[in-house]
């Protein structure tokens, strides 16, 4: 009871806080609506970012890697620093140069409304069919689990399931759809302070149990008990080999923090370029400190239960039940809620914005006013919520999705950063070069990753039953050696599409080269100190890795 108390209690005032904050805020224009008026600073922006990145797919799923590879998935939170300074110096200057919405937006002067239709489908196909229905169901799963709503409610597990989803979409919708992006980062930043918080109560409880109540203690158990678990650059077979870092890790890296909507939309809501990248750069501080949220728990895991557990995706939550004190569970189950909401009413928004600005603006009703584009935008993003929250229920395999999730992913991610490159780094390649970069990279990257890796790792696999191989290492490495890592695989695909690109522009160039315009909507003066800091961040990264390198 105690636990339920101290969850409503944080969760309400979470809303109360965001209500007063976002109460005068204009939302009958696009950007009050959209971008909070353009008027984030940068404590809000860096809340917002790490609340948007963080749910439990990536909570549970990211520690689950943890626990059954060790230190080396940390290159999903590491690398993360050194793409969110590059989006500052690089990238949100030009950003806001342009007084850009939406990336798509960007794609529409610089090729043509085309290019920024497809681009803008392909974002929203993303959302809608995954990341939403996703979010909803591994949420719903944990916090069902967590607080036992089937024994609470005496409801089977599916209905607690389906409660849960429906508890967690309407009030997600209540704050995206009806709130704006104001009342999105608001409740972000809030909720941030306590996953940063309770996400480290996890490490410290669990270094507690390993060390007979020392943190030191049982750190130096975990590490003296098995170092190889803490070498950086890990060993071939595994979720992340140490040479994708160098190949289609950092493009992922930088598509989702540089161009992906639902992230830099915060950033583009800056009250001015020098605030915005103040932003990112505390958030790429802060990324640096993620594996002791996001990967040490599931390390501990492993040392804890004697890699004992059936799944690797039950390590965290098993963990949590094990170390973490009894009271402090509501409060711990308010901020995973928090991050569980963050991220499905950051995709909601985005999906909200780009059907607002992209789809109906552009296509639906060109000649209407801005409030009926925002009246029409939050009527597109409850039928969107609805058709989450009834998807949500039939995914299936929830605990084996965060690697399968960067699959999936890559169906329009790097298409959509190559035309993006290519469009800010060339001023003569034309739109037709971008409508074939952009489909002709999804469909060989379909081909590529689940049509022609899966039949090729499966006759590997035939092949090494056949010869009476059944150590589990060993065929887990024919399978890494059967087919490129998918990671590599978009880095392959992502060189081959700029160079079809350039082939087009080179002998169907642009007319006229293209000029980014100053639109004066807020101030581009950077940060003075932007470079110093994003080098040092870049420093400590890479001593990071050096430091744990075996």
């Amino acid at each position: 009871m105690l636990g339920i108390i101290s969850f409503v209690g944080f969760t309400a005032l979470v809303a109360i806080i965001s209500y007063f904050a976002t109460r005068k805020t204009d939302e009958s224009s696009s950007d009050g609506y959209f971008l909070g008026g353009r008027s984030l600073t940068a404590g809000v922006i860096a809340g917002s970012l790490l609340l948007t990145n963080l749910s439990t797919e990536q909570i549970v799923g990211l520690n689950g890697s943890a626990y059954k590879d060790g230190l080396s998935v940390m290159a999903w939170e590491t690398l993360a620093a050194i793409a969110i300074v590059v989006t500052a110096i690089f990238l949100l200057p030009r950003y806001l140069k342009g007084g850009l919405t939406t990336i798509p937006g960007f794609l529409a002067k610089r090729f043509d409304t085309t290019t920024k239709t497809i681009t803008s489908a392909l974002f929203l196909t993303g959302y809608v069919v995954v990341l939403l229905p996703v979010i909803l169901y591994s949420g719903s799963v944990a916090i069902s689990g967590m607080f036992d709503i089937p024994t609470l409610l005496d409801v089977s597990d599916k209905t607690a399931l389906v409660l849960c989803i429906w508890g967690i979409g309407i009030i997600g919708s209540i704050y995206a759809v009806f709130g704006g992006l104001k009342a999105v980062v608001v409740s972000d930043s809030i909720n941030a302070i306590g996953l940063l918080i309770g996400g480290m109560l996890i490490p410290i409880f669990g270094l507690m149990a390993i060390g007979d109540g020392s943190v030191l203690g049982g750190l130096d158990i975990l590490i003296t008990s098995d170092p190889a678990r803490f070498d950086s650059t890990g060993n071939p077979g595994q979720e992340v080999p140490f040479s994708t870092i160098f190949t289609g890790m950092m493009l992922v890296q930088l598509f989702y923090w540089g161009t992906n909507q639902q992230i830099i939309q915060r950033a583009l809501g800056a009250k001015n370029l020098a605030e915005g990248q103040k932003g990112l750069l505390l958030a790429s501080f802060l990324k640096i400190l993620g594996p002791l949220i996001l990967v040490l728990p599931g390390m501990i895991a492993y040392h804890y239960f004697d890699n004992g557990l059936a799944s690797s995706d039950m390590a965290y939550p098993e963990l949590v039940r094990a170390v973490l004190p009894k009271p402090l569970v509501g409060f711990f189950a308010a901020v995973l809620f928090g991050a569980i909401l963050s991220s499905f009413n950051s995709v909601l928004n985005s999906s909200v914005t780009l059907f607002g600005i992209d789809i109906y603006k552009q296509h639906i009703n060109p000649e209407a006013p801005e409030n009926i584009v925002v009246k029409y935008g939050k009527i597109f993003g409850v039928c969107l919520a609805l058709a989450a929250m009834f998807i949500a229920p039939l995914i299936a395999n929830a605990d084996s999705l965060f690697n399968y999730l960067q699959k999936i992913n890559g169906i329009y991610s790097i298409p959509i950063f190559t035309i993006i490159v290519v469009g800010y780094f060339t001023k003569r390649v034309p739109a037709i070069a971008a409508k074939i970069g952009i489909i002709s990279g999804s469909i060989l990257y379909i081909i590529s990753e689940f049509v022609v890796g899966p039949s090729m790792v499966k006759a590997a696999l035939e092949k090494a039953e056949l010869a009476g191989v059944t150590d589990v290492n060993a065929l887990r490495l024919i399978e890494a050696g059967a087919y490129p890592h998918f990671l590599h695989n978009l880095a392959i695909l992502f060189v081959l599409n700029i160079a079809i690109m350039l082939v087009i522009g080179y002998f169907y160039p642009r007319k006229e080269p293209f000029v980014l315009e100053y639109t004066n909507q807020v101030s581009i003066t950077p940060y003075k100190y932007v470079n110093q800091i994003g080098i040092a961040i870049c420093v400590i990264v890479i001593a990071i890795y050096v430091y744990f390198a075996k």
